[in-house]
C-alpha cells in the first residue's frame, strides 16, 4: 500500500459509517436508554449484556513497542512481553502475574520527562492513562490521559517494598561480589585481587583462603569459578544483599555528599545490578553513560553508571570504613523518585501498541519506577474503526479500507508528503473485483460436467458439495482462455487480468494461469479474494502438483493465512489458533470442529504470520492464548517444528505442537479414523518447549550418568530461554524427571548458569533456534583426568601392566567397571592375552601388551601406563592392589545403582509393570553385591 491514508479520508469514513449499524451485523443490540444500546460482548462469553454502544468514545490505553517495563526477570521492552504472562509491580507495590497484549496500530504522542538532570522519552497513545501527584503535599494522585498531561506534572512512582532492613548480608555473597568486581578467572576457578592500601579490610571475608602478595596486590586463591559470574536472581535475599555490598566495595564509590554509585564498562552488568536492587527493595536512578577519552591513538569509550537511592541503604551495607563514614556523615539530599513532565507533543508515528491487563489497581510499573495505567476489565472500546479492528483482527489501515469499500469511499494515500492518485486505489479495487468475479466463475465450473475429476478428488477425501460451498472451492476448466474470455466479457482488460495473477502473458496474448485444476480461493481476513491455490488433477499433465497465485499488488503469500477469514472470530473468541500445512487440512479441521485452523499459502510460517495472529490473540481466554502447530511425524515434520521454535518467542510458553506419529496429516487422519481423531490430535498437543526438550533428550543415552549429564547440558539452554519464571521453573523440574537425575536443585542450578551466560553476553539467554537434534554417543564423551574415578581406573591399569603379580582379581573386572573408552580397550587387550592369571613373566608383560596393541594410539597408551609412577601411600603390595580393585568395583556398583534408579524413576509403573519389576529386581541384586563386597572388607572408597 502506498503511504498513509489521508486524515480527512479517515474522518470521512468515521462520519459516514454508523457505528450501531456495523456492530449490529455482529451482535443483537437493544435499547439501553439515554440513546445507548447494549448487547452481549462479542469478545467474551457472557450471559448478561455488558457491551455498550453510545455516541461517547471509549478509548484504548496503550504504549509503544520499545517502552521498557519493570518485571521480576528484568527490564524488558513491552513488545517482547506481548502474548505472554509476566510478573510486574503493581500500584500497591506487590508483584503479580499479568498478561500482555497487542492492541493494534494506533497514533502515538511523545512524552519528554526529566529527573535529577536525566531526560527520557516515552511514546504512548493520546488516551493512555497516567498518574500525577496532586494536593498541596503531593500525597494524592489523580488520573490523566497522555493528551491531558501538562509540563511540570509530576508522575507517580512505585518502588518495591524494602526487604533489606532486617537482612544480614551473606559472607559468601560478599566474597562473591568482591571477586566479581576485583578478581579474575584462573583455570576453572577464580582469584580475588585486592589492593594493599585500599582493600586490606576486605580480607576478613576470605577467612580460610590461601593468599599471596604481588606488589601492591593481595591475591586470594582457589575461589569458585562462578564468583566471576553474575548471581542468579533466585538466590536468597541475604546472598544478593551480600553480593551487592561486595561488588560496591570492589567497584563502587561514595561521594562527599553521600551519593552512592557503581561504574562499569558493561551496561548489561549494571542492568543485572538494578534487578538485584529491585529484588531487595533498593531504589536506583537508572543507568547513565559517560564517554571517557582514550589514550593517544585510541578511540573514546563509554562508561555506564547506576545511582542508588540513599534512603534505601543501611550502614552495614558499606564494607569500607571510608564509604560508611561518607554515607553516615553526609547531609542526605531529598530523594527525587518521581519524573517531571517537560513536554507532550504530537508525532508522525502510527504503529502497533501494547499494554498489560492488571486486575489489581489497573496499573503497573515501567522502567525507572514510573507508574502507568492499563486496560481494565474487558478493555474493549473505541469508535467504529477500532471495533472493526478488534472484531475482524485487522490493522487500522485494513479496517479503514474495509469500511471505505462498504460505504463507497475512495481513499487517498500520502507518501513523503505527496498524495497518491485515486487511480492507484481504483486499480486495487479493480483487481479485487476481478478476483471476486473469477471466484464466482470457478465455483460455477465445479458443478459442470467437465469437473468430474475435481469432484471425485473431494469425494475421496470425504468432502461434499456443502463443504465446497462453505470454503468457496472452484474448478478451472481445461483450455487456455476460459477465465480470460469471461473476465474480458465483464469489462476487465488483459493488463488487469495479468497484473492480478489470473492470467499469464503469452506470444498471442493473455492465457489462463490455472487450467484443469481444483481451486481454493485465498481471502484476506476481510473476506476479499486476493488469489488462489490450485491442485493438479491429472498426474500426466505438466506443471507442479500445487500452484499458487503469483505475488501481485493484492496477493502477498508471506502475509496471508488460508482460512483466516472463516476462523478469525473463533480464534479471537477462543484465544486459540491451529496452524496446519495444507488447504485440505484446514477443511478437515473445520469439519472436525476445530474451527480455528488456518494454513500458510505455499510458504513457511514467518514473522508476518505471527503478527497477524498476535493481533487476534488478545487474551480473550482467561487462561491465555494458545497456538498449536500440527506436523507430520517424519523428519520434515521435525524440521518444521524446529522452524516454529525459532518463531516461538512471539507466542512465549503458550505454543504447542501436535505430531501424528504415523505420519497422517489432518485430512488423512479424519478420513481413516474419523473427525474425532483430528480433534483429539489438537487437544493432545504438547507444549512446544516440552517437544523441543524431549527431542533433545531422546538423542542421548540416558542409561549412563555421562549421557544424562550431556542431555542436561544440551537441554538447559532451551529452558534458560523461557521468559516466564514460573514456566521456566516447572520445565527445570520436569527435565529432572525426564532425565531421572533425582536432583532438582542440581538441574535448576545448571539452568541458572546458562541464564547467567546469556546475560554476560549482553542479552537474555536464547535457545538454539534451528539447531539439529544431537545424537551423540555418551560413552565417547570427553573425560576429565582429574576425576577421582578416572584416576583410580588409571592406577589399577598401571598395577595390572607393571605389577601383574599383585593384581589378583583384576580378571574379575568387567568393561562396565571402567568409565573411559581407553581404559576398557586395555582391559580387552589384557583378556585377549590370557588375562592377569596367565602371565608367565611379569618383567616382559608390558612389552607383550604393547606389541599386541592393534594401533599406534593404544600402543602409546600402554607405554605410558608402563612408565608412569603409581601414586600410593605406604607400601605397594598385594593388599594395596586388592583394596584399589575393590574400590573400583564399589564405585562401579554405585554407578550402576544410580543408572537403575534413574531408569526406575523414568518408568511408568502402571503402564510398564514388567519393565518396572525387572529394573527393581536388578537394583536389589546390585545392593546385595555391594553389601557382600563391604562385608568381605573390600568396600573401601
Amino acid at each position: 500500500m502506498a503511504g498513509r491514508i489521508k486524515d480527512e479520508d479517515i474522518a470521512l469514513v468515521r462520519e459516514r459509517t454508523p457505528i450501531a449499524d456495523v456492530i449490529g451485523e455482529y451482535l443483537q443490540l437493544r435499547n439501553a436508554g439515554g440513546g445507548s444500546l447494549k448487547g452481549l460482548c462479542p469478545f467474551h462469553d457472557e450471559k448478561s449484556p455488558s457491551f455498550n454502544v453510545t455516541p461517547a468514545k471509549n478509548l484504548y490505553y496503550c504504549l509503544a513497542g520499545e517502552t521498557r517495563v519493570l518485571t521480576r526477570d528484568g527490564v524488558r521492552p513491552i513488545r517482547d512481553l506481548a502474548g505472554g504472562r509476566h510478573t510486574v509491580l503493581t500500584r500497591s507495590a506487590t508483584w503479580v502475574e499479568a498478561p500482555f497484549y497487542s492492541f493494534g496500530e494506533q497514533r502515538l504522542m511523545r512524552l519528554t520527562l526529566s529527573r535529577d538532570g536525566q531526560r527520557k522519552e516515552i511514546h504512548a497513545t493520546p488516551e493512555h492513562r497516567w498518574f500525577v501527584q496532586a494536593g498541596k503535599d503531593c500525597s494524592k494522585v489523580r488520573e490523566v490521559t497522555t493528551e491531558e498531561l501538562r509540563p511540570e506534572h509530576r508522575l507517580a512512582y512505585v518502588f518495591p517494598p524494602k526487604k533489606v532492613t532486617r537482612t544480614t548480608p551473606s559472607p559468601f555473597g560478599i566474597a562473591h561480589g568482591i571477586t566479581f568486581g576485583d578478581g579474575t578467572r584462573l583455570g576453572r576457578g577464580s582469584m580475588a585481587e585486592l589492593d594493599t592500601e585500599k582493600d586490606p579490610g576486605l580480607l576478613k571475608w576470605f577467612p580460610n583462603s590461601e593468599t599471596s602478595q604481588h606488589g601492591r596486590q593481595i591475591l586470594v586463591h582457589h575461589l569458585p569459578g562462578f564468583f566471576k559470574e553474575l548471581p542468579s536472581l533466585d538466590e536468597s535475599r541475604s546472598y544478593l544483599y551480600g553480593w551487592l555490598a561486595g561488588y560496591l566495595a570492589a567497584d563502587g564509590h561514595v561521594s562527599k555528599d553521600g551519593t552512592v554509585l557503581l561504574n562499569c564498562a558493561d551496561r548489561s552488568v549494571l542492568e543485572h545490578v538494578r534487578m538485584v536492587a529491585t529484588r531487595l527493595g533498593i531504589g536506583t536512578y537508572g543507568i547513565t553513560e559517560q564517554v571517557r577519552e582514550g589514550f593517544p591513538g585510541r578511540e573514546p569509550s563509554s562508561l555506564s553508571r547506576v545511582h542508588f537511592v540513599n534512603e534505601d541503604l543501611t550502614d552495614e551495607f558499606f564494607l569500607h570504613d571510608d564509604h560508611r563514614l561518607r554515607f553516615t556523615s553526609a547531609e542526605k539530599k531529598f530523594a527525587r523518585r518521581g519524573w517531571t513532565v517537560r513536554s507532550v507533543e504530537e508525532t508522525d508515528r502510527f504503529e502497533e501498541v501494547f499494554c498489560a491487563v492488571v486486575d489489581e489497581g489497573h496499573a503497573f510499573v515501567l522502567e525507572d519506577n514510573i507508574l502507568t495505567g492499563n486496560c481494565f476489565g474487558c478493555g474493549e472500546g473505541g469508535d467504529v474503526i477500532s471495533f472493526v479492528q478488534q472484531i475482524d483482527s485487522l490493522s487500522f489501515a485494513e479496517a479503514v479500507e474495509s469500511l471505505a469499500r462498504q460505504t463507497g469511499i475512495v481513499l487517498r494515500y500520502e507518501e513523503g508528503g505527496r498524495s497518491t492518485s485515486r487511480r492507484d486505489e481504483g486499480k486495487r479495487q479493480r483487481l479485487l473485483d476481478a478476483h471476486r468475479t473469477a471466484a464466482e466463475f470457478y465455483s460455477e465450473q465445479l458443478l459442470a460436467p467437465g469437473a468430474v475429476a475435481a469432484r471425485r478428488f473431494l469425494d475421496e477425501r470425504g468432502f461434499n458439495r456443502v463443504h465446497a460451498e462453505h470454503f468457496g472451492l472452484g474448478f478451472a476448466p481445461a483450455g487456455w482462455q476460459n477465465l480470460t474470455d469471461h473476465l474480458r466479457a465483464k469489462g476487465f482488460t488483459d493488463a488487469e487480468i495479468i497484473e492480478g495473477g489470473l492470467a499469464s502473458q503469452g506470444r498471442r496474448g493473455a492465457y489462463d494461469r490455472f487450467r484443469n485444476r481444483l481451486l481454493w480461493p485465498v481471502r484476506e481476513v476481510t473476506g476479499e479474494v486476493v488469489g488462489f491455490g490450485a491442485r493438479k488433477l491429472d498426474p500426466e499433465e505438466d506443471g507442479p502438483k500445487y500452484l499458487n497465485s503469483p505475488e501481485s499488488p493484492i496477493f502477498h503469500k508471506g502475509r496471508l493465512l488460508y482460512g483466516l477469514d472463516l476462523a478469525k472470530r473463533e480464534i479471537s473468541r477462543q484465544g486459540k489458533a491451529v496452524i496446519v500445512e495444507g488447504y485440505t487440512d484446514v477443511m478437515a479441521c473445520h469439519e472436525a470442529g476445530v474451527t480455528t485452523a488456518v494454513a500458510t499459502c505455499g510458504t513457511s510460517f514467518g514473522e508476518d504470520h505471527l503478527k497477524i495472529l498476535r493481533r487476534m490473540l488478545l487474551g480473550r481466554s482467561n487462561h491465555g492464548s494458545r497456538v498449536v502447530f500440527t506436523f507430520d511425524g517424519d523428519k520434515a515434520g521435525q524440521k518444521a517444528a524446529v522452524r516454529a521454535f525459532a518463531e516461538e518467542h512471539g507466542f512465549t510458553s503458550e505454543t504447542f505442537v501436535a505430531v501424528q506419529p504415523d505420519g497422517l496429516d489432518p485430512c488423512d487422519l479424519r478420513l481413516q479414523h474419523g473427525p474425532q481423531a483430528v480433534a483429539d490430535l489438537v487437544d493432545g498437543a504438547s507444549p512446544l518447549y516440552e517437544f523441543m526438550i524431549r527431542n533433545i533428550v531422546e538423542g542421548y543415552d540416558l542409561s549412563s550418568a555421562e549421557g544424562r549429564i550431556a542431555a542436561l547440558d544440551a537441554a538447559a539452554p532451551v529452558i534458560a530461554s523461557i521468559r516466564d519464571e514460573g514456566v521456566r521453573l516447572t520445565y527445570g523440574k520436569n527435565l529432572d524427571r525426564w532425565l531421572g537425575l533425582m536432583d532438582e536443585s542440581f538441574v535448576l542450578r545448571r539452568v541458572r548458569q546458562h541464564m547467567g551466560r546469556g546475560r554476560a553476553r549482553g542479552g537474555s539467554a536464547k535457545a538454539p533456534a534451528a539447531a539439529p537434534v544431537p545424537t551423540p554417543d555418551a560413552r565417547s564423551a570427553p573425560y576429565d583426568l582429574r576425576d577421582p574415578s578416572v584416576q583410580r581406573e588409571r592406577q589399577a591399569l598401571k598395577v595390572a601392566v607393571k605389577h601383574p603379580n599383585l593384581a589378583h582379581g583384576f580378571d574379575t573386572l568387567s568393561e562396565e567397571d571402567f568409565t573411559v573408552p581407553q581404559h576398557r580397550a586395555v582391559l580387552r587387550l589384557i583378556r585377549e592375552q590370557g588375562g592377569i592369571s596367565g602371565v608367565q613373566n611379569p618383567e616382559t608383560w608390558a612389552l607383550i601388551l604393547r606389541d599386541a596393541a592393534p594401533n599406534d594410539a593404544q600402543r602409546d597408551f600402554v607405554t605410558r601406563l608402563g612408565v608412569e609412577e603409581i601414586e600410593f601411600y605406604g607400601e605397594l603390595d598385594e593388599h594395596f592392589a586388592q583394596q584399589m580393585l575393590s574400590t573400583i568395583r564399589t564405585h562401579s556398583i554405585n554407578r550402576r545403582e544410580a543408572n537403575l534408579k534413574s531408569e526406575l524413576h523414568r518408568i511408568d509403573q502402571v503402564a510398564q509393570p514388567e519393565e518396572y519389576n525387572r529394573v527393581f529386581v536388578e537394583l536389589m541384586r546390585l545392593g546385595q553385591q555391594k553389601r557382600a563386597l563391604q562385608e568381605s572388607g573390600g568396600g573401601a572408597v
